[in-house]
């Protein structure tokens, strides 16, 4: 009994000389994150040209509801403002979609099959149109648009830095953790180059709450690209299948 006491007091003592301490001060938004953000972002809407891998972890439900994750790797090539290639060997069907400025183009190359669609001038205008119309959408660009801070900076609600890694991207990265309406992140940013490595999110919206990732590696900016290396003649002399979202209901006419 002596020993409960002794816990018992031990224990509200504690709980005394917790209550005691002044709450450690952690505002929603730190200056430092968003310096962070914005000269991560700057650096690569300031770049002509880039080209990365994207491996893209993501979660959807099973049959019987459980989560699985699901992986997919994609080689990204970007010319600013009109130019984009976004090839996507796997995992799950392989595929390559082509923007130069005028048209979309989606290759699958295991049927042979390609959709092809006017678009607008600019990458940005381009990939909102691809999600319209097809529900194509990549989680990396949002860091890829023309102003990416803008996308970030708008509506945020929170901003911290947690503190850095040494074991992401095989170099030393700020971790940053940001939040608006849309989108709960960590990212990770590297300190020598302001290069994201890794982004963790989960999109508030999403009735599932899924856990998204993207780690990024093999980064090139500003190397000479060619107006050939965002077209495919193979993809245009391909047969035609309906540039449209894969839900959407058969057309009534033939």
């Amino acid at each position: 009994m002596r020993w409960i006491a002794a816990c018992l007091i031990g224990g509200l003592l504690a709980c005394n000389a917790a209550q005691a301490q002044p709450a450690p001060e952690h505002p929603a938004i730190e200056s430092a994150a968003l310096e962070m953000l914005k000269a991560s972002s700057q650096k690569l809407a300031s770049a002509k040209a880039l080209s990365f891998t994207a491996m893209t972890g993501y979660e959807a439900p099973a049959r019987d509801g459980q989560p699985l994750f699901y992986t997919t790797l994609s080689q990204v090539a970007l010319r600013r403002p009109d130019k984009l290639r976004v090839e996507t060997p796997g995992d799950g069907p392989p595929s390559t979609l082509y923007y130069d400025g005028k048209t979309l183009m989606v290759y699958d190359p295991a049927t042979n099959l390609t959709a092809v669609a006017n678009a607008p001038p600019t990458i940005d205008a381009a990939m909102t149109e691809a999600y319209d119309k097809a529900a194509i959408f990549f989680p990396f660009m949002e860091l890829l648009v023309a102003d990416p801070y803008k996308n970030i900076s708008e509506g945020i609600t929170t901003a911290y830095v947690v503190g850095q890694s040494h074991v992401v991207g095989n170099t030393i990265t700020d971790i940053v953790v940001f939040a608006n309406a849309n989108v709960q992140a960590e990212i990770w940013i590297g300190i020598d180059d302001g290069l994201p490595r890794l982004i963790r999110a989960v999109y508030p919206k999403d009735p599932l709450h899924a856990r998204h990732e993207v780690v990024f590696s093999n980064w090139h900016l500003n190397q000479p690209m060619k107006d050939t290396d965002f077209q495919s003649d193979i993809a245009l002399k391909a047969p035609r299948m309906p540039f449209a979202r894969p839900d959407s209901a058969p057309s009534a006419k033939p």
